[in-house]
């Protein structure tokens, strides 16, 4: 259970405008889930980024059992607010999230994290990806495809998990996979509808995309800008990288075990086929 806390006045008007299409027609509807855990010298920015950058867009915070002022601070700058009683994880946080994209009906849920990384300007580029895309289910931010290298990278030794990851998923699904382990993803009704009943827990990047695969849904990558964390610390620090590695890779190994349905060459992915009853 989780207690949800309403935007102040001054936070009314974000998402009240429907986003649209570029014939001027209703688009669907969108979220932003911004999934945060301690987070209060970010947060107001974040949300202040995505009232400028992404004004047709809802937005809520998923407060991860903070205990430093995190969903005061949200709220005071506008946004929606969920307070989960205890700290589950990123994976928690974001299913809580989808569920609520869910039973909402959302059409599309983007996951922009509480820290500040993610740019808030190359959501318009992801909704005109997926908009020009029908076939896509999910897109991901990558901060390796960018023209001129720019940006944040984070530390070598996440720069090797990082490829190792890249590497196992790319011979997973067949495709080319540079940045596994980015949580700046957008995706479709398809993809809140898997999310909301069945999400990985404490680092589930990469098991999700496995997921995606084993649903038939399908993920691709595009180019976004990364930023140092606006506060706080991130919770893989050098010393656990290794075990976040072995971890990460122990439950891929248990992900592709995982029962799922039976799904053969050229039926339709099970989620899709759900939701068409």
């Amino acid at each position: 259970m989780w207690l949800v806390q309403p935007p102040t006045m001054r936070g009314m008007s974000l998402g009240a405008e429907p986003r649209r299409a570029s014939n001027g027609h209703a688009a669907q509807r969108a979220l932003a889930i911004v999934p945060a855990y301690n987070e209060r010298d970010a947060i107001s920015t974040v949300i202040d980024e995505l009232a400028s950058h992404a004004p047709g867009v809802d937005v809520v915070v998923i407060d991860d059992g903070s205990t430093d002022g995190t969903s005061a601070i949200a709220a005071e700058h506008g946004a929606r607010v969920v307070r989960l009683p205890f700290n589950l994880g990123i994976g928690g946080a974001m299913q809580a999230g989808y569920r609520l994209a869910h039973d909402e009906g959302y059409d599309i849920a983007v996951q922009v994290d509480g820290d500040g990384q993610h740019d808030a300007r190359d959501i318009a580029a992801l909704l005109e990806a997926l908009d020009a895309d029908p076939a896509v289910d999910m897109l991901v931010g990558s901060r390796f495809l960018g023209a001129d290298g720019s940006g944040f990278r984070s530390s070598r030794s996440r720069r090797i998990g990082i490829r190792i990851f890249s590497a196992l998923l790319s011979r997973i699904v067949g495709e080319r996979v540079t940045d596994p382990t980015s949580g700046f993803r957008m995706v479709r009704r398809s993809g809140i509808e898997l999310f909301a009943r069945d999400y990985p827990h404490d680092y589930p990047e990469v098991e999700a995309l496995v997921m995606m695969h084993a649903h038939r849904l399908r993920a691709r990558e595009v180019p976004v800008m990364m930023r140092e964390r606006l506060g706080g610390s991130s919770s893989i620090t050098a010393g656990r990288s290794a075990y976040y590695m072995a971890k990460v890779t122990m439950a891929v190994g248990i992900a592709l075990l995982r029962r799922r349905p039976i799904v053969e060459a050229g039926d339709e992915s099970p989620v899709r086929a759900q939701n068409s009853l």
